[in-house]
């Protein structure tokens, strides 16, 4: 029996395996203060973001825009970086789950954009992931 939680997301009553750990993360992320659950799958989210390093780093620009901070930045906000007008005209700001949908699927979230990744389908990965960018703003060695 599977009870909806939200996109993709779900118990199974009965079975030891559930996926309700990325709904969680990101719920947790949304109400309580970062260094109160700085280590919550911010480790899980160091390995994802190692995938992100081709063309991101987390305090300079690179192929793609530096990420600290970002989660509660405005979309399109690092100085001197050159962003694609689509992802400019997204506009506001990433959010939690704004980012989570992106990160998702880039080119179908942002019509235009130039970040040619294929996304992270798993829920959880991107629960870590984003987990990961919102406590590495928390290190001023990280996020300067």
């Amino acid at each position: 029996m599977r009870f909806g939680i939200g996109k993709r997301q779900h118990v199974e009553v009965g079975r030891k395996r559930t996926k309700i750990a990325g709904f969680a993360l990101v719920a947790l992320g949304m109400c309580v203060p970062g260094a109160a659950i700085a280590g919550v799958g911010a480790d899980a989210g160091a390995e994802v973001f190692s995938r992100c390093k081709a063309c991101h780093a987390l305090e300079r620009n690179r192929t793609g825009p530096k990420l600290c901070h970002v989660v509660g930045r405005e979309v399109g906000a690092i100085e001197g970086f050159h962003y694609s007008d689509a992802l400019r005209q997204f506009g506001g700001v990433w959010t939690v789950e704004r980012l989570s949908a992106f990160l998702e699927s880039p080119t179908v979230t942002i019509r235009g954009t130039r970040m040619g990744y294929g996304g992270v389908k798993d829920a959880d990965e991107r629960a870590h992931l984003i987990r990961f960018l919102q406590a590495s703003a928390q290190d001023p060695s990280l996020c300067p």
